[in-house]
C-alpha cells in the first residue's frame, strides 16, 4: 500500500494533538521504566480493560514488588491477588517468566525484544510493548488500540485488513528518537476512538473475534474452581460440583486441564491449589 507523506504527517499530528489535550498520562504503569513492573502491566492488560487492570496493578507490586519476590512465591499466594482479574493462567505465565529472568538473567529482563518474545506468555506484540516502554526501543508491534487507530485513518472504507498490511505504516509513523511516548499517545488516540458511538474500527480488522460469553462458560467455571480451592484448601469434584452447581462430569473434565496447566493437583480423590 503506497501512502504519501502528508497523509503519514497528518497521521501523526492528529495523534499527538490527542495525545496533548487527553493523555493518559495518570496509568501508574506510566509513571515508571522499571522493566519488571512495565512486563506485569503487559501481562495485566492482555485481553483485558485498563479500568479493570488499574484495580490490580499495585496491589500486585505491594505483594511482588521484584522480579525475584515473585519467582519464589507460593503459588497459591499469587492466584490469590490474582482473582477477580481472570485468564489465571497469565499469572502462572508471569510467575515462569520472573523465574527465567532469574535463572537466566540474573535477575535482569532482557531489553532485545526477540528474546523477550520467547518468553511463555509474551510473544512477539508483548515484547515489543516492553521494549517500548522499559527500555525506549523503537520496535513496530500491534495491540487493540493501534490497529484501531491505523484502520480507522488509513483504511477507512476497507474490510477484513490483516495486521501485515499496516505493519510497514506502523514502521514509518513510528517516532524512533522516543517510541515510548509515541506509543502511548498512539494507543490513547486508539482508545479514544474506541469510545466513540459509531467508531469500531477494529470490526474491519481480519484478526476481529467477538469475545465469548463468560456467564455459563467454561473459562467461568475454571475461575470458580479456583476460587473455591483457594478458600477451602482441599476438595473432591463432588464438593466442588455442589458449590458450582454443575454436574460432576464437566467438573471433572475442566479440572483436569487445570491439573494439565499446573494449577491445581489430585491426591487420591481430591484436588488442591500446587504450592
Amino acid at each position: 500500500m503506497r501512502v504519501r507523506t502528508a497523509d503519514i504527517k497528518k497521521f501523526r499530528r492528529t495523534v499527538r494533538s490527542h495525545y496533548r489535550a487527553h493523555g493518559r498520562d495518570f496509568l501508574p504503569w506510566r509513571k515508571t521504566k522499571n522493566p519488571y513492573h512495565i512486563a506485569v502491566s503487559e501481562i495485566m492488560l492482555q485481553q483485558t480493560q485498563v479500568e479493570r487492570v488499574l484495580n490490580y496493578y499495585q496491589k500486585f507490586l505491594r505483594r511482588f514488588p521484584t522480579v525475584r519476590a515473585l519467582a519464589r512465591a507460593h503459588l497459591p499466594d499469587l492466584l490469590r491477588v490474582w482473582q477477580g482479574l481472570g485468564y489465571n493462567r497469565r499469572a502462572i505465565f508471569l510467575q515462569k517468566i520472573a523465574r527465567r529472568v532469574v535463572q537466566e538473567y540474573g535477575g535482569v529482563l532482557p531489553s532485545d525484544p526477540e528474546i523477550l518474545a520467547t518468553f511463555l506468555g509474551i510473544g512477539k506484540n508483548t515484547a515489543g510493548a516492553v521494549a517500548a516502554f522499559a527500555f525506549n526501543i523503537p520496535t513496530p508491534f500491534v495491540e487493540t488500540n493501534i490497529r484501531r487507530a491505523f484502520i480507522h485513518f488509513f483504511f477507512p472504507r476497507r474490510k477484513k485488513v490483516s495486521d501485515k498490511q499496516f505493519l510497514p505504516l506502523a514502521a514509518k509513523t513510528l517516532d524512533r528518537r522516543n517510541p515510548r511516548e509515541w506509543y502511548y499517545a498512539l494507543m490513547d488516540y486508539g482508545a479514544h476512538l474506541g469510545r466513540r458511538a459509531k467508531e469500531n474500527s477494529n470490526r474491519r480488522s481480519a484478526h476481529y473475534r467477538r469475545q465469548s460469553r463468560f456467564e455459563g462458560s467454561d473459562r467461568q467455571v475454571r475461575a470458580g474452581i479456583v476460587r473455591i480451592i483457594l478458600a477451602e484448601k482441599r476438595l473432591t469434584v463432588r464438593d466442588i460440583s455442589k458449590n458450582l452447581g454443575e454436574k460432576p462430569a464437566r467438573i471433572q473434565r475442566i479440572a483436569a486441564s487445570l491439573a494439565r496447566e499446573g494449577f491445581i493437583k489430585k491426591t487420591k480423590n481430591q484436588f488442591t491449589i500446587f504450592s
